[in-house]
């Protein structure tokens, strides 16, 4: 869902609505009440061309100024971690995963297998936009999205409540040889850059899926929906 308008934009704000970021066009001033309450707020403002801003409003009258409303209502971490806990589960982590299908689809597993939500951070990170629920089934309205500003404080937070980091990367030990302890986190990274080295570097322990293929590797997608089946499939 999208808005437009300096005042629609800036009522949004001040409603409170989860936006997931803020479109200015390139030739236009810069909203300044709209900058600094999207500062305090950490939604991301970002300047591209008005032909795009219009584009995505379908209307030129747009003032240059677009927000980017998300589908679902984020819930603070401690709420997903306590739910987690409670519950002995799991939940995901999506570190840095920027394209829409393959976070639809990981959330589509987490929810099908009894996951109780997903953490993402606030930047470099694909937004819960339209093609996200498609993908995910609408699987991502069942679930608790929590979206922070630093993985890695995030997790440490967790961990101190009782839960345990698992990481799934190349290089770790043998997933159907370790026992996966619940409750914990189930990290998963983007294709290109995989897990982010100060994530691995607090892991309780890093797992790998083993291969014997030419290939070599798998979509984090499919390598998701192995890892947390390990964990379910251990449980039943």
């Amino acid at each position: 869902m999208v808005i437009w308008g300096r005042n629609a934009v800036l009522e949004a704000l001040k409603a409170g609505k989860d936006i997931e970021k803020i479109l200015v066009a390139h030739d236009t001033s810069f909203p300044k009440k709209i900058g600094q309450i999207a500062k305090l707020k950490g939604i991301k403002i970002q300047r591209t061309s008005r032909r795009r801003i219009e584009e995505l409003a379908k209307t030129k009258k747009t003032q240059g100024v677009l927000a980017i409303l998300s589908p679902v209502n984020y819930y603070p971490e401690s709420d997903l971690f306590r739910d987690t806990i409670e519950n002995d589960s799991f939940f995901l982590v999506a570190d840095h995963i920027t394209d829409p299908q393959n976070l639809g689809n990981i959330i589509r597993t987490c929810e099908v297998l009894g996951g109780k939500g997903i953490l993402i951070p606030k930047d470099r990170s694909s937004p819960i936009n339209e093609v996200v629920v498609k993908t995910s089934a609408g699987a991502v309205f069942h679930i608790k999205v929590s979206k922070v500003t630093n993985l890695v404080r995030a997790l440490k937070d967790f961990r101190d409540m009782g839960g345990w980091i698992i990481s799934l990367e190349k290089g770790g030990r043998d997933i159907r040889e370790v026992e996966m302890i619940t409750p914990c986190a189930i990290v998963v990274g983007s294709e290109g850059e995989g897990i982010s080295k100060k994530i691995i570097e607090i892991s309780d322990m890093v797992v790998t899926i083993p291969m014997k293929g030419k290939v070599g590797s798998l979509n984090v997608g499919s390598a998701c929906a192995i890892a947390l089946w390990e964990i379910v499939r251990r449980k039943l």
